[in-house]
C-alpha cells in the first residue's frame, strides 16, 4: 500500500515552472542587477510584452525608481526575509494606474536574485466599491421621488404668487420678481432632471456594438464641448456585442467623455477611448448562486488635472462636484446606468492620468440589435 501511495505521488508531480504560468497572478524574478530574469504570463500581460522583449530589461525602465517597491527590493536583499506592502499605486505610460499588493522573497544561493509577486485590487473590492455607487444610485432615485411630490407643486404655488405680485408693485421693483420666477424655473429644471433616476424599472436591453456607440460619443463630442481635446481611440476589433440600452450607454459615455474634457484646459490634452476583452471575469452575485460575467471593458482615459483626492472615495454621490456650475449629477447618473446594466464602474485618478473604467456583459446571440439614437446629450 505504501509503495502505491508513493508512486501516486510521484505520478502527480508537477514542473514548477508549469504551475508558476499557471498563476493568474504576475510573477517575475529580477537578478542582482535588478534586471527581469524570468516573467509568467499574467507579468507579461501586466508589463503588456513579451518574456522575450522583457527578460535582460531593468525593472528601473518599466516602473518608476521613485516607488516603495526598489527600497523593498533591497531590503528583502539584506535582510535575506520576505516583505510586503499593500495598496501601493503603480503608475506609468505603458501599464496606467494600478493599485496592487506586492510581495517580494529572495531567492536563497541565487547571489541577490529575487523574486516578486503582484495581486492587482481584487475583484471583492471592486464589487465593494459598486455595492457604494449602486447605494449612491438608490439614494439619488429616492431623493428625485420625493422632490417631484414635495417640492414641485409649492413652487408652482410661488412662482404663480410671483406673477400675481408683479401686476400689483412698481416697475422699479419687477426685477424682484422676475428673480423669483427665475429661480424657481431653475429648481423645477433640475427636479426634472432628478426625475430620470426614479424609474426603477428594468431597463430593455439588446445586442449593442459598443464601437458604434463609442464613435457617435466621440463625434458629438468633437463637435461640441470636446473640440479642443485630440481623441485616441484603441479599439479591440474582435469584441463582441455588450448587453445593453443603446440610449442609456450613449448617454452614459457622453457624461464621461464631458468630465474629461471638462478636466483638460492644455492644447496638448487627450481623452484615449480603449477597449479590451477579459477571458474568464465573472464575479458571484451576493447572497446568490448566479454568476455575472462581464468580460467587456471600456476604458476612458484623460489626462486633465485629475479628481481631488477627498473625492474619490463618493464621487458618485449626488451633488459631488468640483465644477462652479455642476449639479453633480452626471456621475450619480453613471452609477445608475452601469448598476442597471449588471455591470462595474471603476475609478483610478492621479493629476495628469484618469481613468473610468466600466465592465459590461456579453450579448447572447439571440439579442436583437437596438434601435438607432438621435437623442441629446447630458449635462
Amino acid at each position: 500500500m505504501t509503495i502505491e501511495i508513493n508512486r501516486t505521488a510521484k505520478d502527480l508531480m508537477l514542473d514548477p515552472i508549469t504551475v508558476l504560468e499557471a498563476l493568474p497572478n504576475p510573477l517575475f524574478t529580477i537578478d542582482s542587477k535588478n534586471k527581469i530574469s524570468y516573467l509568467n504570463p499574467s507579468a507579461e500581460l501586466f508589463f503588456d510584452g513579451s518574456s522575450m522583449a522583457l527578460q535582460g530589461v531593468a525593472l528601473s525602465e518599466l516602473l518608476p525608481v521613485d516607488m516603495p517597491l526598489f527600497d523593498m527590493i533591497n531590503q528583502a536583499r539584506s535582510n535575506g526575509t520576505s516583505i510586503s506592502d499593500y495598496d501601493l499605486v503603480v503608475e506609468t505610460p505603458r501599464i496606467g494606474i494600478k493599485v496592487v499588493n506586492i510581495g517580494i522573497s529572495p531567492i536563497p544561493d541565487s547571489d541577490g536574485s529575487v523574486i516578486i509577486s503582484l495581486f492587482e485590487r481584487s475583484i471583492a473590492q471592486k464589487l465593494h466599491h459598486q455595492e457604494q455607487f449602486r447605494g449612491a444610485a438608490r439614494s439619488i432615485s429616492g431623493m428625485a421621488a420625493m422632490l417631484a411630490h414635495e417640492v414641485k407643486n409649492p413652487l408652482s404655488g410661488i412662482r404663480g404668487a410671483a406673477q400675481l405680485l408683479s401686476e400689483t408693485i412698481e416697475s422699479d421693483d419687477q426685477s424682484l420678481t422676475q428673480l423669483i420666477c427665475d429661480e424657481t424655473d431653475r429648481i423645477c429644471a433640475l427636479v426634472d432632471k432628478m426625475e430620470e433616476f426614479s424609474d426603477e424599472r428594468p431597463i430593455h436591453k439588446t445586442a449593442v456594438n459598443i464601437h458604434e456607440v463609442l464613435d457617435h460619443c466621440r463625434q458629438l463630442a468633437s463637435s461640441g464641448f470636446g473640440k479642443h481635446v485630440k481623441f485616441i481611440e484603441k479599439y479591440d476589433p474582435s469584441l463582441p456585442p455588450a448587453l445593453g440600452n443603446r440610449f442609456i450607454l450613449i448617454q452614459l459615455f457622453l457624461n464621461l467623455m464631458k468630465n474629461s474634457c471638462e478636466a483638460i484646459s492644455n492644447s496638448a490634452g487627450e481623452v484615449i477611448l480603449e477597449t479590451s476583452y477579459r477571458h474568464g471575469m465573472s464575479v458571484n452575485v451576493g447572497g446568490t448562486q448566479q454568476k455575472i460575467h462581464l468580460p467587456l471593458l471600456i476604458s476612458i482615459r484623460d489626462n486633465g488635472v485629475g479628481i481631488p483626492s477627498d473625492l474619490n472615495t463618493n464621487i458618485f454621490e449626488p451633488f459631488i462636484t468640483t465644477k462652479i456650475s455642476g449639479t453633480g449629477l452626471g456621475l450619480a447618473f453613471v452609477a445608475k446606468a452601469v448598476s442597471d446594466h449588471g455591470g462595474v464602474v471603476e475609478v483610478d485618478s492621479l493629476p495628469g492620468n484618469t481613468v473610468f473604467q466600466i465592465t459590461l456583459p456579453v450579448a447572447k446571440p439571440s439579442h436583437n440589435n437596438d434601435s438607432v439614437f438621435t437623442g441629446s446629450q447630458i449635462d
